[in-house]
This record gives structure tokens, sequence and C-alpha cells, in this order.
């Protein structure tokens, strides 16, 4: 494993880090089993966004024994409410959410205090000029947060945060198929049929910026979906028409000028693994050039990544699992078993779905999530 600097702050960590979002509804033995593997592979990185109060603890108690060897990321503005993520900026929600976390993790000094998923300008200038900040701020003046980053899918936001000198890390969304998206202000702009440029066929420019900009200024850099949810792995669903490999994507991500380290998303220690193999693989191995060469340029536009960010549900759905068990079993002429068990074990299923829209709004990648409710009722039936 190799390890590299966080901008200005220093701190080394591993080059390959491990994204946590796939331990939900998990028991702690596999949290334990992830963290054992990360530590014996040398992963000393950690990215925790996730609300929901047994992830945090699983966490906190599987790197409590060798906490001092970890580095960890930890988001304000993601809290837990009604047994749903939420992410929100109401003070009387975010104070007890992150208080949470830090008691969840049995530790009293987070690494980095991330600021939770920002990706419209409004929000981000509320935020900076209002409590939500002055808290951040405070946390870090009484050291209870060492440094302040920022999370964020807005090239826009992330220019922004990279000229920030408050902003000490920017967590951004690298990968080949998301730098080539057009241009946007905020994240409604993927709603536009134009979104992305056919004619557009290397890195987008705003988005190199923002690179350049970490680079320069000393802003730490780290990636979030370097597999884009997956999509990225397989030939059906990579936009490129062929499939990447996981050493193929983090190799394009650490290649970017600034970019420190990439969260791994993974389920198994097998799959950690298949992530690992860039730390013993070949250039040969490592180059993605010939794909990206000669593939079709088009935009993940309304394709499920299975990010979460269009919770809350109005009906308490959690939309991110039925849609992704909607496309799991979509292609089988029968749904298999063990996805209608699954399906038919959610709390509340595509049936509860009232057609509000509110979480199509949210949508970084303008999925048509009723859409995708209806169809998942024919699907699985009522």
């Amino acid at each position: 494993m190799k390890y590299r600097k966080l901008g200005k702050t220093g701190i080394e960590v591993s080059e390959i880090a491990f994204g946590a979002e796939f331990l939900v509804e998990r028991p702690y033995e596999d949290t334990e089993e992830l963290i054992k593997a990360c530590e014996d592979n040398g992963i000393n990185f950690v990215d925790c966004w996730m609300s929901e109060p047994d992830v945090r603890s699983h966490l906190g108690r599987a790197i409590k024994p060798n906490r001092d060897k970890w580095v960890i990321q930890g988001h304000i503005g993601a809290t837990w409410q009604n047994g749903q993520y939420v992410r929100t900026r109401d003070m009387s929600k975010v104070v007890p959410a992150f208080e949470d976390f830090m008691e969840r993790f049995q530790m009293d000094t987070l690494d980095f205090g991330m600021i939770h998923y920002v990706d419209v300008l409004e929000d981000y200038n509320e935020i900076m000029d209002g409590p939500f900040m002055e808290y951040v701020r405070r946390l870090k003046l009484e050291g209870t947060v060492k440094h302040i980053g920022l999370s964020t899918h807005n090239p826009e936001i992330g220019i922004l945060a990279a000229k920030n000198p408050e902003i000490e890390l920017l967590m951004f969304s690298i990968n080949p198929a998301y730098d080539m998206f057009a241009e946007m202000e905020d994240i409604e702009e993927y709603r536009k049929e134009d979104a992305f440029d056919n004619d557009l066929s290397s890195i987008n420019p705003l988005r190199a910026e923002i690179y350049e900009l970490c680079e320069k200024n000393g802003t730490a850099l780290t990636v979030m979906k370097g597999f884009a949810g997956g999509n990225l792995l397989n030939d059906e669903t990579s936009p490129f028409g062929v499939a990447l490999t996981p050493v193929q994507c983090i190799h394009y991500a650490l290649e970017q000028k600034g970019v420190s380290s990439i969260f791994v998303g993974v389920k198994t220690v097998e799959e950690l693994e298949e992530s690992l193999k860039y730390c013993s693989a070949c250039e040969v191995e490592k180059d993605y050039s010939k794909i990206l060469k000669n593939a079709p340029k088009h935009s993940f536009k309304g394709q499920c990544t299975y990010c979460g960010h269009c919770q809350p549900c109005t009906s308490g759905i959690d939309i991110a699992t039925v849609n992704k068990l909607f496309d799991l079993a979509k292609n089988h002429s029968e749904v298999p078993s063990g996805i209608r068990e699954h399906y038919n074990n959610l709390k509340f299923n595509a049936t509860e779905c009232i057609a509000c829209g509110e979480c199509e709004i949210r949508c970084p990648f303008e999925v048509p999530i009723v859409d995708v409710m209806l169809d998942a009722q024919d699907l699985f039936g009522f």
C-alpha cells in the first residue's frame, strides 16, 4: 500500500480507503471482518456519512482497538429521523446527530468534520454565512474536529470549496464517466437534454479546474463514487459499452491532479481484495485509455447509482434498495426468489409510493424514481 499526504494537513493516508456505505443492516461481525482486512492490508482511512445508528456503533467498536492508526471522515448534517437518513441544516437536528456520531464512534476528536452533501449554490452560501458554519468553526476551535471538509457532486461547489481556505478537504465524485459531464451551475442542470456534451471527448474543463485548484491551494482531494455505484464494472451498465475493472477505476482517480485517496465501497472482503489488486497491478492492468479512446460518449443520466441522496421518502421507502432490487430482477424471466424475499421483507416497498416527486428533485442523476416505483409494483406485484 502506498500513502499520500492530504493537502496542507500533512496527514498521510492510504491511496485506497474504505467507504462504509454498504454496512447498513449488516451484523457487527461483517464490519469487524472488513475493518480487520483493511488494517491487514495497510488501509488507514475511512469515511462514514451514514447516519444509521448501528453502522456508526459497529464502526466505532471495530476501529477502537487501533483508533490511533485510523484517519476518519465523519459527516455533519447527516441525521437519522424516524428511521430514515435525512440531510438537514436544521441545527436542532444537526447538533445531536453529530454528538451521536462521536458517541457511537467512542472518540473525543474527529480528524475531518465533513460538511455533508452540498450540491446547490444557495445551500452553500447559507451554510457559509449561517449557524451551520458557526457550529463547524466552533467544533474546530474546541478541538473536537481537527480539520474541516466538504462533500459535493457539483463542480461549481467544488471550485468554491477549493478556493475557500477554511475547507481543508474536498470529497468529490470522480470517475471516467462523471468527468465527461457537461458544465452545470447546480444539480438541476442534470435534467436538461444537453446535460452531456457529445463533442466532449476528454475531461470536463470545469472539473479539471477543481483538480488543479486543489493541487495549487493544498486542499486535500478525496474521491467518492469511483465505480459510479458499480455501473462501470459491468458491460451492460457501463456508459462505455464495456466494463472497467476496479483497478482501472482506481488508477483513473488517483491519476487526477490533487487526489490523495479513493474510497471504495465494498460489501465483502472478496470485493475489497479486488480493489487491493491495484497495489500489485502492472501498468497494462491499470491502463484504461483504450476503453475511453473508442468509447461512445454519453452520461449516466437516468441511471440510479444507489447513492441514497433521494432520501428521505415521504412514505418511508428505502428508495435506493428498491431501485437496486428492481435492477437486479428486471432482466430475469422470473424474479429470483432471493431478490423477491428481500423485497418482501422491506418495511415499506414500492406500493407505498404516493408519487409526490420530492425524491426526484434531490436525485443528482435525474432518475425517474416515480416511474421506477410503478415498474417495481408491476414486477414484484402488489
